[in-house]
C-alpha cells in the first residue's frame, strides 16, 4: 500500500492550551490546560466522498486504514491501493484508492451525515446499515480474568495524550498474560478502536494473538468493529449494553468489564433474560 501525506507544513497540536481561571473554595487563580484537538476529517474513496468523521488529528494512517477495515471496505490491507493525507482549512482529507467492487459491496454503509467524536453510527442510511450481520469469529480460550485486571491496571499510564488533555480515550491491545502491547488515543473512543485496528494491520500482527481493552463502553459499535478487526475479546472500562453482548455473542466474541472489586467476565450467550441483564448493570 503506497501512503503519502500531502501536507508539509508544521504539525498541528493534538493538545493545544486553554487559559482560563481555576476556581476553588480557598479562592481563584489563572491556569493553563492543555485539551484535546478535535478536527474534521473527511473520508473520501477514490475521490468520492465517503464520511466525515470529527476526531483527534494524530495516528491518521492508522486511523484510515483502521476505519477501512472495521467498516467492511476491505477485507485486509493488502486490499488498499492506496492512501494520500492533505490538509485541509478545517481539517484533514483522507483518500483510500480501492478497487471499485469493493465500494460498490458496501455503499449502503456511507455516512450521509457527519460523524461526531462520540458517535459510532452517525448517518448510516438505513437500520440495515447500522446493525450489518457480522462474521463469526474462530473459537479461542479467553483470557484470564487476572489478565484482564492487570491490562486495567496498566491502562492509565499508558494513555500519554490523557495525562495531557483530560479527556481522550484509550484503546489497547494486550497479550494473553495482560501486558500491554500497543495504544491508540482519540477524542472519539470508536476513533481510537479504528486507529488501534489499523495500527495492528500495519505492524503485521494478528489482533487473534491477544485482546482488545478500552477505556470507554462496549456499545453496538464498538463490538462491530472489535469483531471485524478479528479480535476474539474485547474488555471495556465500564458495562456494555445489553445489545452489545447479544450481538458479541452471535458473532463469537467475548466480552468482560471492570467491576467494583475485580472483573465481570461475562457469559458468552448474551443477555438471555432479566437477571443477566442485572447482572450486566452491576458490573458498571
Amino acid at each position: 500500500m503506497d501512503i503519502r501525506r500531502l501536507d508539509d507544513g508544521p504539525a498541528r497540536p493534538v493538545s493545544p492550551t486553554a487559559r482560563g481561571r481555576l476556581v476553588t473554595p480557598a479562592g481563584e487563580t489563572p491556569a493553563v490546560w492543555q485539551v484535546p484537538e478535535e478536527a474534521a476529517i473527511a473520508i473520501l474513496v477514490n475521490g468520492q466522498s465517503f464520511a466525515v468523521m470529527m476526531a483527534t488529528p494524530a495516528d491518521l494512517e492508522d486511523f484510515a486504514v483502521g476505519f477501512a477495515l472495521t467498516e467492511g471496505l476491505v477485507p485486509a490491507i493488502g486490499r488498499i491501493d492506496s492512501l494520500r493525507i492533505a490538509d485541509a482549512a478545517d481539517g484533514y482529507v483522507v483518500n483510500l484508492r480501492l478497487d471499485p467492487a469493493l465500494v460498490a459491496a458496501v455503499e449502503d454503509r456511507r455516512r450521509t451525515l457527519a460523524g461526531r467524536a462520540g458517535c459510532g453510527l452517525c448517518g448510516a442510511a438505513t437500520l440495515e446499515a447500522a446493525l450489518p450481520p457480522l462474521p463469526r469469529l474462530p473459537r479461542r480460550d479467553p483470557p484470564h480474568a487476572g489478565a484482564v485486571a492487570a491490562a486495567f491496571a496498566a491502562l492509565p499510564d499508558r494513555q500519554a495524550m490523557k495525562q495531557d488533555n483530560r479527556s481522550t480515550h484509550a484503546a489497547a491491545f494486550a497479550d494473553a498474560d495482560g501486558a500491554i502491547a500497543l495504544v491508540r488515543e482519540d477524542i472519539g473512543r470508536h476513533n481510537a478502536l479504528d486507529k488501534l485496528a489499523g495500527a495492528l494491520a500495519r505492524e503485521g500482527r494478528a489482533a487473534g494473538d491477544g485482546f482488545v481493552v478500552l477505556s470507554s463502553r462496549l456499545s453496538v459499535e464498538m463490538v462491530q468493529k472489535s469483531v471485524m478487526m478479528g479480535a476474539p475479546f474485547t474488555a471495556s472500562v465500564s458495562a456494555p449494553s445489553a445489545l452489545a453482548l447479544r450481538i458479541a455473542a452471535r458473532a463469537g466474541l467475548g466480552v468482560a468489564a471492570r467491576a467494583q472489586g475485580g472483573v465481570m467476565m461475562f457469559a458468552t450467550d448474551g443477555v438471555a433474560d432479566g437477571e443477566a441483564a442485572g447482572a450486566a448493570g452491576r458490573a458498571a
